[in-house]
């Protein structure tokens, strides 16, 4: 055990009109140490995960935290990067900051303000993530790649619609609880599963309900050591926290088994002495909901080319073996690129703690997460216990 969860903070994620990137990291980062109880005395670090790519105008970014309090001033403070992980990676790199003992309370916070961006460039931003010498002229952009990861994985596996549509559903149903989401509505599987004007299909076999929103938001978080933690009002402990980094072209490795998800997995388990059916609950990575199936083979929940019957037969529902995404992950809640792995780490600290209201998995004791960057470049898993 080393670093602990103490505090925390989560905008609304969607189209938030009027605000600004400098507005979100701000009142992220401020009711965060407030949530923890803390003074801006006692930070001793800062990270800020955000993406960019092109989203923001303002590009050199990690000093607008030190907006939130003077007296963050002088503080050390770095921006990290790594695409749809950024927010982990910044997570990450606080817990590295107090393991090696350079640091006893870092403040972590996790940004991107997307919509303001036309609809092209986002796209093209966004395709950044991906290998261009191979995927640059993908038409759809980055949901372009998955549309073709689709196509790959029904060719081998046979046609999974069904288990998209039921992903999708579940996903939409958990996020009504979810008062930070950016889609609150129970679009029910049949919506999910039939093409309709609505509901589009956009690459491949995706259609938009496939699809995670473009969003803004923000998500913060306070790190401190055990011994710290231990007198302070509230801490969820890392009993895990890993991170593989795989081949950035898709040409060099098999894309329908997500190695690098799955070798995550397999140590981040090992190293909290934990097995799969320990977990409470996961949080995942859907950006689209054929990851999330994958995703399922990847973490060992079903065996390659199996995934489909985990969402079909309801394992992966709130009340199923092993509920995926309570929060409606990535799809319902939004997924703001800076700030996704942030928010992970924020609503499954919230389970834990039993604050997470309508979202509230009973008896959650174990949280797993799962973010990535790219298709499955970047993997960061954090295993969460409730230490006090």
């Amino acid at each position: 055990m080393t670093a602990c969860i103490v505090g925390w903070a989560h905008s609304r994620f969607g189209k938030l009109e009027g605000e600004t990137l400098e507005g979100l990291i701000v009142r992220a980062a401020a009711e965060a140490i407030a949530h923890a109880g803390i003074g801006p005395d006692d930070v001793d670090e800062i990270v800020l995960g955000h993406f960019n790519a092109g989203f923001s105008a303002q590009d050199f970014t990690a000093s607008l935290v030190l907006q939130a309090d003077d007296r963050l001033r002088f503080k050390p403070a770095t921006r990290v990067e790594s695409a749809c992980a950024t927010g982990s990676a910044a997570v990450r790199q606080g817990i590295r900051a107090i393991d090696a003992g350079a640091a006893r309370i870092v403040l972590v916070v996790g940004v991107e303000q997307m919509t303001a961006t036309p609809g092209p460039e986002i796209g093209r931003n966004l395709l950044k993530a991906s290998y261009l010498p191979e995927d640059g002229d993908t038409p759809a952009g980055f949901a372009g790649v998955f549309g073709r990861i689709a196509q790959a994985y029904f060719q081998r596996h046979g046609d999974q619609s069904d288990a998209l549509a039921a992903i999708a559903a579940k996903n939409h149903r958990n996020g009504v609880d979810n008062p930070y989401a950016q889609i609150r509505k129970d679009l029910g599987y049949d919506f999910c599963r039939h093409e309709s004007e609505k509901n589009p299909y956009v690459a491949g076999p995706l259609k938009r309900t496939d699809c995670s929103p473009v969003s803004d938001g923000a998500a913060a978080l306070v790190l401190a050591d055990v011994e710290t933690a231990l007198a302070m009002r509230r801490a969820v402990v890392f009993r895990a926290n890993e991170h593989v980094q795989d081949f950035l072209p898709m040409s060099k490795r098999d894309i329908l088994l997500f190695e690098g998800c799955g070798q995550a997995w397999a140590r981040a388990l090992k190293n909290a002495g934990v097995t799969l059916d320990d977990l409470s609950f996961v949080e995942t990575h859907d950006c689209f909901t054929i990851a999330e199936l994958i995703e399922y083979e990847a973490m060992g929940l079903a065996r390659p080319g199996e995934g489909a019957r985990a969402a079909l037969e309801g394992r992966t529902a709130k009340d199923g073996q092993l509920p995926v995404n309570p929060s409606g992950g990535l799809k319902a809640k939004g997924h703001p690129i800076g700030a996704t792995g942030v928010s992970m780490h924020v609503l499954s600290a919230m389970q834990l703690a039993g604050e997470a209201g309508g979202m509230q998995v009973p008896g959650a004791r174990l949280a797993g997460i799962f973010n990535m960057g790219g298709a499955a470049v970047a993997n960061y898993v954090s295993i969460l216990e409730r230490l006090r």
